[in-house]
């Protein structure tokens, strides 16, 4: 737990919401709310989408909710440095920018935040406004890492608080941490709470970046009487009496408020909560973020016409080329997931490639080049399946040969013979990985899509195995090929992977 001097410090001004927290004793309290709760969790995007989410939207909701005259914490659950398409270029540095004028009270870093490597998350953090939690970081030796503190406790309400910070245990598996230690949620969760409670907190928020089971597990714990999360993209509210349960969503398309009434002091303090969620779809932007996304919107603009590298290759991203049969395109979206993953196989749905054109062999591709074929914002995955799921996964993959079909692979670290001629799902006549036969019994690394992941084109064969980089924790797609291109070129794409014979 951090000292009493920074103690201090947080109860008397730690941001825009908490002017006012260091308020008088529960007497004192406001007649129908003594503090709110605002929650934000997996932010990416600059802007809205459909009208709802992005940065400037937010900002009018925290804006909104400060003004209301009664405390407020506004907590952010992680999870936002990356991935977009501005973050492949920077690395997260907007983000920074455009998190430090909403400015949250509470930061708990997510697996994203470790995305670019240890020096990169310190340079971030140490340009952030605000504090960042995480009890359960550490490094090698055990001493915490630079700038990210543990737990606090203030006054807000006139209740006496105290906040623990709870980062992802798996994000070594997930993202690029190095020898950081990231410790057991619940243990930590409990070291932490029993410490602020002794020191007098009559309640404990935790503010975390979990999965759905560690969040379930995190609230029957009982150690805090609030957990706030992130990861599972859910909009997700519970109260049971006891401990109240939320998650934001992604993107700031809902922002949730939580409003704490307490009566009583120290172990008599009772209290209840009350949910309003704001639907960003009806919230005018605040005007000065607004400005500055269009100013990294422009520079954006500029940056996707940097030339990324030369492919000595033809290319025909045409319907009816990645749809119907293997495309050297295809083949370079498939060796880019495979490569960044480390996986044996890659896989890419033809469906994916959206930029229905020819580029001429030598030509210099742009990040725009890139984008335009991959628009969707898809995130790359590893999961660990068998040989036998690998074959169903090819088979559903040929099961429309002849029409033009979303689901036809393009394939990494494979080489496939198929037989057109023969019934849906014995199509597949030879599967080679690397130089040997594709062995049923045996598991495999598959680097895809998390549209893939999630059933997209039929493919949810590849979700019955183990998820080791899951839809919430990969890197765009784009960035993948972006950065794959950059890597290896001047870049000649080897074909030949897949061999159609026809009746």
């Amino acid at each position: 737990m951090t000292s009493l001097s920074r103690r201090q410090t947080l109860a008397f001004g730690l941001g825009a919401g908490l002017a006012g927290l260091a308020g008088g004793p529960a007497d004192a309290r406001a007649p129908d709310i003594d503090f709110t709760l605002v929650l934000v969790n997996d932010i990416y995007r600059m802007g809205p989408v459909d009208g709802r989410g992005g940065f400037p939207k937010l900002a009018a909701v925290v804006k909104a909710e400060r003004a209301q005259g009664r405390p407020v914490l506004v907590c952010h659950a992680g999870d936002t440095l990356s991935p977009s398409l501005m973050s492949g270029i920077d690395k997260g540095r907007h983000i920074i920018e455009l998190t430090n004028l909403i400015k949250p009270d509470v930061f708990v870093p997510g697996n994203h935040e470790f995305d670019f490597g240890q020096d990169i998350y310190l340079e971030r953090m140490r340009a952030a406004n605000f504090p960042v939690f995480a009890a359960n970081l550490r490094r090698p030796d055990g001493a915490p890492v630079p700038g990210t503190s543990d737990s606090t406790i203030l006054t807000i309400g006139g209740i006496t608080l105290g906040v623990v910070g709870i980062a992802l245990p798996e994000t070594p598996a997930k993202s690029q941490s190095g020898d950081w230690v990231f410790g057991p949620a619940v243990a930590t969760l409990a070291r932490e709470a029993a410490s602020l409670r002794a020191a007098g907190a009559e309640m404990v928020l935790a503010v975390c970046h979990t999965d759905r089971a560690t969040d379930e597990a995190l609230v029957a714990s009982r150690h805090a009487d609030i957990v706030l999360s992130g990861h599972d993209h859910d909009l997700a509210l519970r109260y049971d009496g006891r401990t109240v349960f939320a998650e934001s969503g992604h993107d700031a398309e809902y922002v949730t408020a939580i409003d704490v009434k307490a009566e009583g002091t120290g172990r008599a303090l009772t209290w209840t909560a009350a949910f309003r969620i704001h639907d960003t779809a009806e919230v005018e932007p605040d005007p000065e973020v607004l400005a500055v996304v269009q100013r990294l919107e422009g520079d954006l603009a500029r940056e996707l016409d940097v030339p990324l590298g030369r492919v000595t290759n033809p290319l025909d991203t045409r319907i009816e080329t990645v749809r119907r049969g293997e495309a050297a395109f295809g083949d370079l979206v498939a060796d880019a997931l495979r490569h960044a993953a480390g996986a044996e196989i890659g896989l890419m749905n033809g469906g994916g490639i959206r930029g229905n054109r020819t580029y001429p062999a030598d030509s210099e591709l742009t990040r725009r080049d890139v984008l335009t074929e991959m628009p969707f914002g898809n995130t790359s995955v590893l999961v660990k399946i068998t040989g036998a799921q690998v074959l169903a996964a090819l088979e559903n993959g040929f099961s429309e040969l002849g029409r033009s079909a979303g689901r036809f692979p393009q394939v990494s670290g494979l080489t496939v013979t198929v037989d057109a001629a023969a019934p849906v799902g014995k199509r597949v006549a030879e599967i080679r990985v690397g130089d040997a036969a594709l062995d049923p019994a045996r598991t495999y690394t598959v680097a895809a899509n998390n549209f893939m992941l999630a059933g997209g084109n039929d493919y949810g064969m590849l979700a019955e195995g183990r998820t080791l980089v899951g839809a919430t924790d990969g890197t765009l797609v784009a960035n993948v090929v972006m950065s794959y291109i950059r890597a290896n070129a001047p870049l000649t794409i080897e074909t030949g992977r897949i061999t159609i014979r026809r009746p």
